[in-house]
């Protein structure tokens, strides 16, 4: 029971990552709020949460929407009494290059992966501070580490997401609340399915990952539940990277 009496919110937690972590979260005690706009998925991840014992409540979050994300901090308040944990998981995947990479793609990704987190951010801060303190998971990426040729828009986004972290680290390490981001490598979810659901296509990855196979969710759900503990109390503005080596190349 590493969580047990902390609050979290966990954006993105219909589905794939965001659900392992919310149903682990739940199993080591937490009262766990998802957000999500996937209303069926998010309900359906609450309701196996309470039939195995924990505390769950969906509520439908656009991140892109500040009203939404205040309301999704006060529902955490007013059901649960607090707020310790935010996790920034939601996002979207664009595979192009520079010159392939629309305007309005842009915009758009830039809207979802970082002015998300920038807001999930301003939300949960005064709530933390009125708990006396908390902890802020950024789910960023290796692309925020690295260039990628496929995907610039992403890479972008989440380099952003890593100083964002950096900069909410440094200011409000005083006030207990800490804020630290992951950086996934290869991990199989909706959104890399499509390259990886062919025996090529998983062959090829493969032979990219040192540790010779592909990530699951849980993999990465682990490293986030260890920055949502109290194991992690000295660690703010850090990068937890879990890529099977990728990045040590």
């Amino acid at each position: 029971m590493r969580l047990e009496g902390k609050v979290a919110l966990i954006s993105g937690g219909a589905r794939g990552q965001g659900a392992v972590e919310a149903k682990l979260f739940a199993s080591e005690g937490a009262s766990v709020v998802i957000g999500d706009i996937l209303d069926d998925l998010g309900r359906q991840v609450e309701a196996e949460i309470a039939e195995s014992g924990g505390n769950a409540t969906y509520v439908h979050v656009d991140v892109t929407s500040e009203s939404q994300w205040n309301d999704a901090v006060n529902t955490a308040v007013e059901r649960y009494g607090k707020l310790d944990i935010l996790v920034n998981n939601a996002g979207i995947l664009i595979r192009a290059g520079v010159e392939d990479t629309t305007g309005e793609d842009w915009d758009r990704i830039m809207d979802i992966n970082g002015k998300g987190v920038f807001l999930g951010t301003k939300a949960a801060i005064p709530a933390m501070r009125d708990a006396g303190g908390g902890s802020i998971i950024n789910i960023s990426s290796i692309a925020g580490l690295q260039g990628s040729p496929a995907s610039a828009a992403y890479s972008a986004t989440k380099g952003a997401v890593r100083i964002l972290t950096k900069s909410t680290a440094v200011q409000y390490a005083k006030e207990g609340i800490r804020c630290n981001s992951v950086h996934p490598g290869l991990i199989y979810t909706d959104m890399t399915r499509d390259t990886l659901d062919t025996p090529e296509g998983e062959r090829e990855w493969r032979a990219r990952v040192p540790m010779g196979y592909i990530g699951v969710s849980e993999d990465v759900a682990k490293g986030v539940l260890f920055l949502a503990s109290d194991e992690s109390s000295y660690m703010t503005g850090s990068e937890l990277v879990i890529d099977g080596g990728i990045t040590a190349q």
